[in-house]
């Protein structure tokens, strides 16, 4: 997973007049769980546009001016309600060999034949939380929708991958072909396509069997 690195001071003061300072200066007041303990710091608003308005997953190296530096992902965001500017930030620290959840973004990619006859691609989800060793957390989760005719739908399964696990009930669906008043007749003759080809292997079968 690509990794974003944010610059940033240590913060000595926490209290509610030294973290308006802070804003007031640019400054974007955050805190690093998940250590010994909590780290205190600061960074300029815009050092975080690339971790923020992104669809995208990254992991963050977080480098202070004291030379420590610390792997972390994004845990929560606050905006403010009138302005959407960063109020705070609440980052996670990751460890080499600990398992981290995170939600990750998913692609679609593929040409559906349901689509292809008039059905209508609906989207269930857009990211997937996943659990796995830092290492492992991938971009982004690619979901191949070719296979999908009129009315069938993907499920989560379908994506299984070793290098981490899904946080989510096997019979999720990430996605469907639904029907709509123009593929009605393209999914009947796919249902009279799949019928006759059925048929054909029955009878094919029973000739074998006879030889």
């Amino acid at each position: 997973m690509k990794s974003i690195t944010i610059n940033g001071s240590q913060r000595e003061s926490v209290g509610k007049k030294a973290t308006k300072a802070l804003r007031n200066a640019g400054q974007v007041p955050c805190v690093l769980y998940g250590g010994d303990k909590p780290v205190h710091f600061s960074a300029e608003e815009l050092a975080f546009s690339p971790l923020v308005y992104t669809p995208n997953a990254h992991t963050v190296v977080i480098a202070l001016e004291n030379g420590e530096k610390f792997n972390a992902v994004l845990q929560d965001i606050q905006f403010h309600p009138v302005t959407d500017k960063i109020l705070h930030i609440d980052f996670y620290q990751l460890f080499e060999d600990k398992e981290i959840t995170m939600e990750i973004p998913l692609v679609f990619v593929g040409n559906s034949r349901g689509v292809k006859n008039g059905g209508v691609l609906r989207k269930n989800r857009r990211s997937l939380r996943v659990k796995a060793l830092p290492a492992n957390l991938p971009d982004f989760i690619e979901a191949d929708i070719t296979p999908l005719k009129i009315g069938n739908k993907l499920y989560i399964t379908t994506l299984a991958n070793d290098a981490y696990k899904f946080m989510h009930p096997d019979n999720t669906v990430v996605c469907l072909v639904r029907r709509s008043r123009a593929s009605v007749d393209a999914f009947e003759e796919e249902e009279e396509e799949a019928a006759a080809e059925a048929a054909a292997e029955v009878a094919a079968e029973e000739a074998a069997s006879q030889e």
